[in-house]
């Protein structure tokens, strides 16, 4: 997406003022809510009570709406009860229609609150994708339809989520979870003042509370460590509505729809440079799912790891860590991580490059008892220490190390499965999370 495409341009972060005889504009906001929040018509209303109140406060207000819970996912399998081979546009039009369910659902509920509220489809907005069904990228949002409603006096446009409209005029979706990232959009677009993302959790923890009940919540987490977070397992928000508001500086809120009605606290995803101090570890995530692979013997020449890793991109293999050690003269091992439902299509990958004659190797030995554990930070760029701290933390564990990786903000290692929960405490523990700076 590019900013001037989205709208940027044409909607402007606008000051926060009551309409007046003059015609000045009313500030937006955009409010999402997800599957859980509009599970049934009494979690409608309670949401609508929200979107009641922000309108109450002074701003006009676009709700973006998943489907029911469970709504998709039984349309999903519905679709594939027709055929193996079906229509990905047909898919498209089908899983799509959760979302139109809720949205009229919530405006009808806040029309009975006198709300002055309208639903609106993707197509009707409209918001632009390109032509990839199933996995559709937002081009355009055209914001002159709903801000001409405003003008006429709508105050709210609840929006169906994960959706928009292919160049060819057919309904796309944007994947699963694309409604946070409908959100963001809508709130790029729309130059919002800020972007609440409404869920079953009251915010970003310091890791997953299910795992270690010291995990606290954070007030404020810089972008990229939400990214790095979403990216590495943290299933609170997906990771390309992080990556949108990062590249437009969206401010994003997440919070709880099942707290108190004026519990405005939450998580604020914001700019480093609107976190005055934090720890040096923001947080711990783990990957359960996660496989060890590695080609045994494999010939050390120049070219050797595109002709291994261009046929894993080709088969859809997503690979994360790479580790390349020499194991003989001229030969070497290649070792790489990819989710455990993936291995048996990088294992059909490396066969047939083989079988082609690409690549010789001895043998591909496939672990997938592993998971992965990370430790996420801005403050290591200016502090030294972490990775040492972290792999003592680990070995007073008797934890073994099978793969290291580290960029910037973020240390990752694959260890045994066995070992993730001790492995998550542990490094809570050993960096101090519970407590704030």
């Amino acid at each position: 997406m590019h900013g001037a495409r989205l709208g940027l341009a044409a909607a402007p972060r606008r000051d926060k003022k009551p309409a007046d005889e003059r015609g000045a504009k009313m500030p937006i906001l955009v409010m999402k809510f997800g599957g859980t929040s509009v599970a049934t018509l009494d979690r409608i209303r309670r949401a609508a009570k929200r979107v009641g109140r922000e309108v109450a406060n002074g701003y006009d207000v676009i709700v973006i709406v998943s489907a029911m819970s469970g709504e998709t996912n039984k349309l999903v399998e519905f679709v594939g009860e027709t055929g193996q081979f079906y229509d990905a546009r047909e898919y498209d039009a089908v899983v799509s229609s959760g979302e139109n369910v809720t949205a009229g659902l919530m405006a009808l509920t806040l029309q009975e609150m006198d709300v002055p509220a309208r639903s609106w489809q993707g197509w009707q907005v409209p918001l632009k994708t390109n032509s990839a069904h199933s996995a559709a990228r937002i081009e355009e949002i055209p914001p002159e339809n709903i801000l001409a409603k405003f003008g006429e006096g709508m105050k709210v446009a609840v929006v169906a989520g994960f959706q928009g409209i292919s160049p060819e005029g057919r309904i796309t979706t944007l994947g699963r979870g694309g409604s946070d990232t409908t959100a963001v959009a809508f709130a790029a677009a729309f130059g919002a003042e800020r972007c609440d993302i409404y869920t079953d959790v009251d915010g970003v923890y310091t890791t997953d509370p299910r795992i270690s009940d010291k995990a606290r919540k954070l007030d404020r987490i810089a972008f990229e460590e939400m990214l790095e977070l979403a990216s590495l397992g943290a299933k609170v928000l997906q990771t390309r509505s992080v990556e949108l508001a990062m590249r437009y500086k969206v401010k994003l809120r997440v919070l709880s729809s099942f707290g108190e009605l004026d519990d405005a606290a939450g998580t604020l995803v914001c700019d480093e440079d609107d976190i005055m101090e934090s720890n040096v570890v923001a947080g711990v995530a783990y990957s359960r799912d996660e496989a060890k692979m590695t080609l045994i013997s494999v010939a050390d020449r120049p070219g050797i790891a595109a002709a291994i890793f261009g046929p894993l991109a080709e088969a859809g293999v997503n690979v994360d860590m790479i580790v390349q050690n020499i194991s003989e003269e001229g030969r070497t091992d290649m070792t790489f991580s990819c989710p455990t439902d993936q291995v048996a299509r990088a294992e059909k990958a490396m066969q047939a490059a083989k079988d082609s004659g690409e690549i010789n190797f001895h043998d591909l030995v496939a672990d997938t008892d592993v998971c992965k554990v990370s430790v996420v930070g801005i403050g290591m760029r200016s502090h030294a220490g972490v990775a040492s701290q972290m792999f003592a933390a680990l070995s007073a564990e008797g934890i073994n190390i099978k793969v290291i990786t580290t960029s910037e903000i973020k240390i990752s290692v694959l260890i045994d499965r066995k070992y993730l929960e001790l492995a998550v405490q542990a490094l809570h523990d050993s960096f101090g999370l519970e407590s704030a700076v």
